[in-house]
């Protein structure tokens, strides 16, 4: 199988806070991860346990107005991208593929908060979206094409981290 779709039901936002931090302990510089949702899905919170895997002690807080906020001091760095008050060329103009074509900036992880914002879509990368459950939790949904980014959601969520949640 060479990519994968993987649903998660998490009860709360201190799971989804396990969920990235499972992530950031397993993926590699290069990883692109294009997170969608509501308002409040828990986009942020996902990337702020993505820090603590990765050993970010800095608070990593949504870059709504900042556009992009960097945390150079991990064990990569991260690169996290929020296009909730853009759209269509205002996206464009800001060229952040150099964030991820490795030519203006040391490879790291770049999370894009509202990537469906993107006019292109960078690839290969991990679609992850967040959606309210009925039960006041989230419901997540893991999609990549690429079958190394299976292997490691794989392994991230064999870690332990997620057992009450799978």
């Amino acid at each position: 199988m060479d990519g994968a779709v993987m649903e998660l039901e998490l009860p709360d936002a201190a799971a989804t806070q396990r969920l990235g931090e499972g992530l950031g302990r397993v993926l590699p510089a290069g990883t692109i991860l294009l997170l969608s949702g509501d308002l409040g899905s828990g986009k942020t919170t996902l990337i702020q346990g993505l820090g603590l895997g990765l050993g970010i002690s800095d608070p990593i807080s949504s870059p709504t107005f900042t556009l992009v906020n960097e945390y150079l001091e991990g064990r990569v760095p991260l690169y996290h991208i929020d296009l909730y008050r853009l759209d269509g060329e205002e996206v464009t103009d800001l060229y952040l593929a150099a964030y991820w074509d490795d030519q203006e900036t040391a490879p790291g992880i770049v999370a894009i908060e509202w990537a469906e914002r993107l006019a292109d879509l960078p690839t290969p990368a991990l679609c992850i979206g967040l959606a309210y459950a009925d039960d006041g939790g989230r419901k997540v949904t893991l999609a990549t094409p690429n079958a190394v980014y299976t292997s490691l959601l794989e392994q991230a969520l064999s870690h332990g981290l997620l057992v009450d949640e799978v």
